[in-house]
């Protein structure tokens, strides 16, 4: 019997959650494997239009609060991420720092986006009211029947296909090991810590540190007590993906609309999204869901009409009961989450992996703002009261 593989880290899932953790846990010098059920790159984050609007998503509520302090952070990483990958890996991951309009096409709605707009000044953030004639100066190709919008001038946008393909190079570059179609089966521990997992062909592979960053299917890995597991929850979307046959132009910054949003890529594509549907594991992609962005969105921008249609293709985000990200230490040694992001994966990556990688460094301090994300607010207690500790650093184990 051949001897069993271990490795200091082990990341089941290979999104960009899970590839911008490994990359970092590489970094510091941990020996890193990234274990990917599919193809790494090609779930979830590869539908992903690449938001990166912690302004445009505030919501409100506590948790919603707690989110955007996460996000906020993560957008200022974001520039010096991007420049790093392109460095690294020699791919340009598209950032393009444009802004984003929230707009509405009624009164109805611009009297929501006026409740939206002092929420958001309440908070301190940088955004603008603009009249619907301001709005067209910005943006021309606006029906002239809209009334009132809303511009957030630090709310940009990413190629999530570009992030993945860069992400997985630097990996490679740096010596993480990528193993795809590579399903675990169960996760193995002794009550107390984990040691590892077992593939679905039997193979056991041993880990110091185990992340789980497998999205919406993290609940479904088994070998975990009840005590020690997190909810989280698929929730569909259905995306578009269009071009423009005249090339850019129609649209330079990002959109939004009560039921959806338009990104260019600035190469005369476009990204529509996204439906929000809760239909569990399913992925079949819907006539119904696809008129009614196409037709909300022309309400706004008739032009979008002339646009080719390239793909249909339908995500599973991670959602959470809260929809705030599960980032941090679970309830058995060695055990960390990485998963729960909901609408905010691309996002949230460079500081979830920078999150992970202090929980993982021996002399790291546990960082002030996991306090945002502990994956043990859902956690049910454990037999002598173990759930309700509350975790420092999870440093790899000698």
């Amino acid at each position: 019997m051949s001897e069993q593989q271990r490795f200091d880290v082990v990341v089941v899932g290979g999104g960009i959650i899970g590839l911008a953790v490994a990359w970092r846990a590489r970094e510091r010098g941990a020996s890193t494997l990234v274990l990917e059920r599919g193809e790494t790159g090609q779930g979830t984050s590869r539908v992903a239009a690449g938001m990166l609007a912690p302004v445009a998503e505030a919501e409100f509520g506590d948790s919603a609060r707690r989110l955007l302090e996460l996000g906020l952070r993560s957008a200022e990483l974001w520039p010096a991420f991007a420049a790093e990958l392109q460095e690294r890996a020699g791919i340009d991951v598209g950032l393009l720092r444009t802004g984003t309009l929230l707009l509405a096409r009624d009164q109805d709605e611009a009297r929501e986006l006026e409740r939206q707009l002092a929420f958001r000044q309440s908070l301190g953030l940088r955004v603008e009211r603009l009249r619907p004639s301001q709005a067209r100066e910005r943006e021309p190709a606006l029906a002239p029947s809209m009334r009132l919008a809303i511009e957030a001038p630090e709310d940009h946008s990413v190629e999530p296909r570009a992030v993945l393909a860069a992400l997985r190079r630097a990996c490679e570059l740096a010596g993480v090991q990528l193993r795809e179609h590579a399903p675990v089966a169960a996760i193995e521990h002794d009550g107390e810590d984990v040691s590892g997992v077992v593939l679905a062909d039997g193979e056991a592979i041993g880990a110091s540190a185990l992340v789980l960053a497998a999205g919406a299917w993290s609940e479904q890995l088994a070998g975990l007590p009840t005590h020690a597991r997190v909810p989280v929850r698929p929730v569909k979307g259905q995306i578009l993906r269009l071009r423009d046959p005249a090339g850019p132009g129609l649209l330079r910054r990002v959109v939004r609309f009560q039921g959806g949003y338009l990104l260019p890529r600035g190469d005369g594509r476009y990204v529509l999204g996204a439906s929000v549907e809760e239909r569990g594991f399913e992925l079949a992609p819907t006539a119904g869901a696809v008129h009614e962005l196409l037709r909300d969105a022309h309400e706004l921008l008739p032009g979008i009409s002339e646009l080719e249609i390239e793909e249909l293709s339908v995500g599973l985000r991670p959602g959470t009961p809260d929809n705030a990200p599960l980032i941090g230490a679970g309830a058995l040694g060695g055990l960390l989450w990485a998963t729960g992001h909901y609408r905010n994966g691309i996002l949230l990556a460079p500081l979830t992996a920078e999150l992970i990688a202090e929980l993982l460094d021996p002399a790291g301090a546990r960082p002030p703002l996991l306090s945002a994300c502990e994956p043990l607010r859902f956690a049910d207690p454990a037999p002598g009261g173990g759930a309700d500790r509350a975790p420092s650093s999870v440093a790899l184990r000698s």
